[in-house]
């Protein structure tokens, strides 16, 4: 999968401005960024439910949104609020999506068999599906997006409204799927969770900031991460975040984890606007995290801290 130039205008707010991707079959593409970034047009415009306004999207050797109609046979689409049908029973969600999609009888019937027992829903198969608790309504709901044995699998923020439990039982089940040569392109603002995936975006204000492994993404940032421990960790914030340089102080705990543009803060300089705060802090380099890569590419671009 592949797109070019991909832009998307509501009115005068650019929501998708000239993304660039490149998706490797058979492997789970993550889309991180805060709301309003733009995940969830750009998800909808390379699955054919919205048209672009500028760009070009190859989609399993398709062109979208010209062959959307060619193309929904081969994918599947969760969104973030469960959508199936409440009032029906998770075995008849599932029989009526299968239907849908144009199963045969016979192998509808096999197929919603090996879903039940797959997503551990066979106890479940005639309970309402509105009477399901939220980890239970995340598997139904992928067990109906995979229906049909989709080639790509597209997941809209899927995890948001589950306990964590569930998401790393949700992730294992992706991973079976890429596993099983499926591609998933997935959204998600956790950062547990684009640690997870094989390659991922980074979406801010409707622009790409970054793209790669999260490996290859942190090792970006290479000296650019420090951690402070010291005694009085607001005092040494405060004095942290006025310099020139920084791009973030977080306290964890006792210590503060520092962020710095490239090249603009040494320990030295730390050191010395430390002194009046805590003349003992000690400052050492750490190594960055993807929390590091999200924050110097969005506020590297000039996002104001929050307040």
């Amino acid at each position: 999968m592949r797109a070019q130039g991909l832009s998307r205008r509501f009115g005068d707010l650019l929501a998708v401005d000239n993304v660039d991707l490149q998706v490797p079959r058979g492997q789970v593409y993550g889309f991180l960024g805060p709301n309003g970034s733009g995940k969830s047009t750009t998800i909808r415009m390379l699955c054919g439910l919205l048209e672009p306004s500028a760009g070009e999207i190859e989609v399993l050797g398709l062109a979208i949104p010209a062959q959307a109609e060619a193309l929904r046979r081969r994918i599947g689409y969760m969104t973030q609020r469960f959508s199936l049908y409440e009032d029906l029973s998770v075995r008849e969600n599932l029989e009526f999506l299968a239907a849908i999609q144009g199963l045969p009888r016979a192998q509808a019937r096999q197929r919603v068999d090996a879903l039940l027992q797959q997503y551990r829903l066979q106890d479940r198969q005639v309970q309402l599906a509105g009477t399901l608790s939220g980890g239970q309504k995340q598997r139904l709901a992928l067990a109906g997006a995979v229906i049909h044995a989709p080639e790509l699998l597209f997941l809209d923020e899927p995890t948001s409204a589950v306990d964590p439990e569930s998401r790393r039982d949700f992730w294992e089940a992706l991973f079976e799927l890429a596993d099983a040569g499926t591609t998933v392109l997935v959204s998600t603002h956790y950062m547990d969770e684009a640690e997870r995936c094989h390659r991922l975006a980074i979406l801010d204000r409707g622009a790409l900031v970054a793209d790669g492994t999260p490996a290859e993404l942190c090792a970006q940032l290479q000296g650019r991460t420090l951690v402070v421990t010291t005694a009085q960790p607001r005092q040494a914030s405060r004095a942290l975040a006025a310099l020139p340089g920084v791009l973030s102080v977080a306290q964890i705990g006792t210590e503060l984890r520092v962020l710095c543009s490239d090249g603009a803060a040494t320990t030295t300089v730390l050191a010395q606007a430390l002194a009046a705060a805590d003349p003992q802090a000690r400052i050492e380099p750490v190594a960055p995290n993807l929390e590091d890569v999200f924050v110097a590419a969005t506020r590297g671009r000039g996002r104001e801290p929050a307040a």
